[in-house]
């Protein structure tokens, strides 16, 4: 029996050892209730605030515009519905392949009857039509929210987030964008980006799960999404995920630390995994735009459907290799998914996801392609 062999990391990460040896600590002795006025308790405010002040210094922004929260889904959730309801945003735009946290709580505002909601054009490699969306942005008579991801959990896809921070400026537009894929992979200025609002989930670099990240821009005030407590300074009701907190700051702390070497390997194991498909399987081909501005640690290929090949997910997991078909959110529900459904709507093609990071090897990528060959 072959160990198994994880190319899912877009998915969910491995905790990293460092990450829980800082964990534990706030999960045994130092307990105490973060709101709690004793010793107990200022123990475990003061690891929240320094976690804090950690992601703050790395992100650039200030420590008083991070926000923690249960994860990216509830921090895209805050900032659409806060845009709508608080900011005064009668319209939404943002794009047909965007994670469902977002799609979702657009379609669900438009529902309702808070807002419009329009949909901007996709380019034949899967990015957004920057012309298409000034065009939106110059035609709205109301106050937008544009919504638009930094980078496609899917197909890999990586949004200029200047480009369209300064279009939104110039069009008095806010700007959310959903950075789960990229915040721990990249190295994103706050300071100097023009953004309102951005979400991160520590899952996604070797993090814990069931923790993530709301950055707020200073100049932008909203009310709670969550009620019945000060937490979060008044922003999120609740007792502080303590131990997953501090966990989110060391993964975010040793993700920065290792950037270059780390994104060099991975990027090298996603172009070998590209080259050794093209040289070995028939009519293979790659979703978005992966060779150029596309996420280091997303491959999305592209194979004839067969038979066979519509199995192939089922036939990679009986032998012990983990990849995925769309967006691990909604793989159970085998719909097939959005994001190719807009990029790349043919019916006899079959998508597969492969995602890497720092624990994936050649060797590995040599089995997983000797597998496929057996299996198409």
């Amino acid at each position: 029996m072959q160990k198994r062999i994880y190319f899912d990391n877009a998915a969910t990460t491995a905790l990293a050892p460092a990450v829980l040896d800082v964990m534990l600590p706030y999960m045994t002795e130092k307990f105490g209730n973060p709101s709690s006025i004793y010793s107990y308790g200022r123990e475990s405010r003061l690891a929240i605030e320094s976690a804090r002040k950690s992601v703050a210094k790395i992100l650039n922004a200030h420590p008083a515009e991070i926000f923690f929260t249960s994860g990216g889904t509830e921090s895209s959730n805050t900032a659409i519905t806060a845009s709508v309801r608080d900011l005064g945003c009668k319209r939404i735009i943002t794009s047909p392949i965007e994670h469902h946290a977002v799609l979702h709580t657009a379609e669900y505002l438009r529902n309702r009857g808070e807002a419009q909601l329009s949909f901007v054009k996709l380019l034949p490699n899967g990015h957004i039509d920057l012309d298409n969306l000034e065009q939106l942005l110059a035609g709205s008579e109301e106050k937008t929210l544009v919504t638009l991801m930094h980078a496609n959990n899917e197909i890999g896809n990586l949004l200029d987030l200047h480009a369209v921070g300064e279009m939104c400026k110039l069009y008095g537009a806010i700007f959310h964008s959903d950075t789960v894929q990229t915040v721990g992979h990249y190295s994103i200025d706050l300071r100097h980006t023009p953004v309102h609002f951005i979400t991160a989930a520590a899952h996604k670099f070797h993090g814990p799960k069931g923790v993530g990240l709301l950055y707020i821009n200073e100049n932008v005030s909203i009310h709670p999404y969550i009620h019945g407590g000060s937490q979060e300074r008044n922003m999120r009701a609740g007792t502080e995920n303590l131990y997953g907190i501090v966990g989110f700051a060391k993964a975010l702390e040793l993700a920065t630390a290792a950037y270059a070497t780390d994104s060099e390997f991975i990027r090298s194991i996603k172009q070998y995994m590209a080259e050794q498909l093209k040289k070995h399987i028939k009519g293979v081909g790659f979703n978005g735009d992966f060779t150029g501005r596309s996420l280091y640690t997303v491959l999305n290929v592209s194979l004839p459907k067969t038979e066979k090949s519509e199995m192939l997910l089922f036939n990679l997991d009986i032998n012990n290799i983990c990849a995925s078909g769309g967006s691990a959110c909604t793989s159970g529900a085998d719909q097939g998914s959005h994001v190719i459904r807009s990029v790349n709507n043919n019916p006899n093609r079959v998508a597969v996801r492969f995602s890497f990071c720092r624990h994936n090897t050649k060797e590995e990528v040599d089995i997983v392609v000797e597998k496929l060959k057996e299996l198409i």
